[in-house]
């Protein structure tokens, strides 16, 4: 069947921005009981999900969660955006799970019935693991009250995303958002490019900003524990970090790379506001996948009042070396 048929689209229209969404690690299992490749998704809501908890959101009503097939129903440029604005799973599940208590457990992919049809609804409907200021509070709702309210959730959710629209600062014709600090901790078995060792070094790009640590000389498993400080703009990618060896003669030689999504953190800490209301808790998870250089999942923290992210890696491109890092979210206002 061609990608015509199938319902993807032509290259640049709106199913093939939401094929490449749907691609993203974090996308590629349902958002509410981790099954792999899911293929509908909640356009309301902005989560892709399995065809079990498909059901379960087409039993809560469209004024709940409208559901549609990534690949067999026609998606309007407006539902896409707001699938693609949202971020996909992770993004949602940051502000959808919140607060899932320890007494409840998410459902896996095997699970009965009922128990995905309680999640769901709790998650969902009930809105029982939101952050508070975003729960919406009512007596016995008719469909068309749910409705309204459901609309106003959307409406708060996409705020969140949204929040410091207000303190973004310009800088040219750059709007940035926040800044991030980025302590590079250590290296470990570090690539060998000189004789018998290198003088490591390593560089961080963002959009049109680059920042370097300083050489260790001689040093396989450097030590910097060194901040270097990068503004972030309203349209950001990935961190590009490169580490090199340092040569005074010739051009210096490449140690290995990796790309840092920076998304979960931003997502996260934006949808919980000021970290400072908040005792020392779990927010979030960058998730170790094959396409990513993860050694472990990467926890997001808040942690006396600040939101922070460990991050270990495995540099790519390169025969061997890991990296230590450890990322801050700092809003404008701060």
């Amino acid at each position: 069947m061609s990608n015509y048929a199938a319902g993807l689209g032509k290259p640049g229209s709106g199913k093939r921005r939401l094929k490449d969404l749907l691609n993203q690690p974090d996308n590629r299992v349902c958002a509410d009981c981790g099954a792999s490749d899911p293929k509908w998704a909640s356009t309301n809501i902005g989560v892709f999900i399995c065809l079990k908890c498909c059901g379960v959101h087409r039993s809560l009503g469209t004024h709940i969660s409208k559901v549609l097939s990534v690949t067999l129903d026609e998606w309007s440029e407006e539902e896409v955006d707001s699938m693609i604005e949202i971020g996909g799973n992770a993004s949602a599940n940051s502000i959808y799970e919140a607060f899932v208590p320890d007494t409840c457990s998410k459902p896996g992919p095997d699970v009965s019935h009922d128990q995905r049809m309680r999640f769901i609804k709790a998650k969902y409907e009930l809105q029982e693991f939101l952050k508070p200021s975003l729960r919406i509070k009512s007596g016995k709702r008719s469909t068309k009250s749910s409705a309204f309210l459901t609309s106003s959730l959307s409406r708060k959710i996409m705020d969140s995303f949204k929040s410091n629209s207000s303190s973004q600062k310009m800088e040219g014709m750059v709007e940035f958002i926040g800044l991030l600090k980025v302590t590079v901790k250590k290296g470990t078995n570090l690539a060998i490019r000189d004789l018998m060792s290198s003088d490591p070094y390593v560089d961080l790009n963002l959009g049109k900003q680059t920042l370097q640590t300083t050489v260790v000389n001689s040093n396989l498993n450097p030590v910097w524990n060194q901040e270097l400080m990068l503004s972030v703009p309203e349209s950001y990618g990935p961190v590009k970090l490169q580490v090199y060896d340092y040569d005074t003669f010739s051009a210096d030689d490449i140690m290995g790379e990796a790309d840092i999504d920076i998304q979960p953190l931003i997502t996260s800490a934006m949808a919980f506001g000021d970290p400072e209301m908040f005792g020392d808790m779990q927010i979030g998870k960058w998730l170790k996948s094959h396409d990513n250089p993860l050694i472990d999942d990467s926890i997001i923290n808040i942690v006396d009042g600040k939101v922070k992210q460990e991050v270990q890696i495995k540099l790519q491109n390169v025969e061997c070396g890991e990296l230590e890092l450890e990322m801050e979210w700092l809003p404008l206002d701060q």
